[in-house]
């Protein structure tokens, strides 16, 4: 019997959907992936696998859905009920230097939508960094006479030093690559669309290198110099001192709350299934007289009911995302 039919059983049975759901993670084995999250995750990777690269926190993806008691997040929810994707990124190895599409490019050419994204930087080692944007005087021919000959693609980019509490938004069209030894958390829109245009000329045991998608790199990267200046990419600095609303785009707002002593506070949300992400500390999430305690690391939905608020009860620092 599939998910599918259990719930329609349920609905037919009177069977309430839970107001609070929370979650366990897809995981995602990368080759530039670390150590970091096998551990705070507790996820066994078997020595034939990859590293764990990504763990996917709130996710209705089909290629990676995070887990309920109810089922896959897939199962229950489409994409239009939860728009975002939301997951915690490990590097050991520079990842790929890449692109997404915008919506439109992505409708027409991949049936999907496009993949707007923004990290929160939540350790790295010193002079470790992102690569985001290319720099001045750097356009389309240029690029792609670098890309033929093979060149190193980084020296066009613009890189940032990282550390824990900075904010950057990745808008789709933007040329980027996450550096090695960086810990963060990513919200995006629900999308796992991307091009890879440059993978520092690596290869595996067998001399293989990964696939390329560099036309559909070069006709999505957007070279224009106000389109690559620091402004557009919102970048905030110790954002843990402080209560901020972070970004809002069509498919997601994201808000991020961090106190040091006891705290309470009230979230309401209206267009869709709203979720919240611990980073750190011990929070109690209360909603129409349920609760659910969440420690760090740990993730929870909030589907859409006739009442859609919420509490937040504890201290330490978390995401809503609504």
């Amino acid at each position: 019997m599939t998910i599918n039919h259990v719930i329609s059983i349920m609905i037919l049975r009177g069977y309430k959907m839970k107001s609070i759901m929370p979650l366990k993670p897809f995981a995602s084995h990368k080759i530039w992936g670390g150590q970091l999250l096998s551990k705070i995750r507790n996820i066994n990777v078997a020595p034939e696998q990859d590293p764990l690269g990504e763990t996917w926190e709130i996710s209705a993806h089909d290629d990676g859905a995070s887990f309920s008691e109810e089922g896959p997040l897939n199962k229950i929810f489409n994409l239009e009920d939860i728009p975002y994707l939301v997951k915690f990124i490990d590097t050991a190895k520079n990842l790929s230097v890449q692109v997404h599409p915008q919506d439109e490019y992505a409708k027409r050419v991949e049936n999907s939508k496009g993949k707007s994204e923004c990290w929160i930087i939540l350790d790295a080692k010193e002079g470790a960094g992102i690569y985001l944007g290319v720099k001045p005087g750097v356009d389309k021919e240029t690029f792609r006479d670098a890309i033929e000959s093979k060149d190193d693609l980084s020296k066009f980019l613009n890189f940032y030093p990282v550390k824990r509490g900075d904010f950057f938004y990745v808008p789709a069209g933007t040329i980027h690559a996450i550096g090695e030894d960086v810990f963060l958390a990513e919200v995006q829109q629900c999308s796992d669309i991307t091009y890879r245009v440059w993978d520092w000329n690596r290869v595996d045991e067998k001399g293989n290198s990964r696939e390329l998608h560099v036309q559909k790199s070069l006709d999505v990267i957007r070279f224009d110099e106000e389109f690559n200046f620091p402004i557009n990419f919102k970048i905030q600095n110790n954002i843990f001192n402080q209560d901020l609303k972070l970004l809002e785009l069509n498919d997601f707002e994201l808000f991020s709350y961090s106190r040091e002593d006891e705290f309470k506070i009230e979230v309401s949300f209206e267009k869709r299934v709203s979720s919240i992400l611990v980073l750190s500390g011990e929070v109690q999430v209360t909603r129409g007289g349920v609760s659910e305690s969440l420690s760090q690391y740990e993730a929870a939905i909030f589907p859409l009911e006739e009442e859609n608020s919420f509490s937040v009860v504890g201290k330490g620092s978390f995401l809503i995302i609504k």
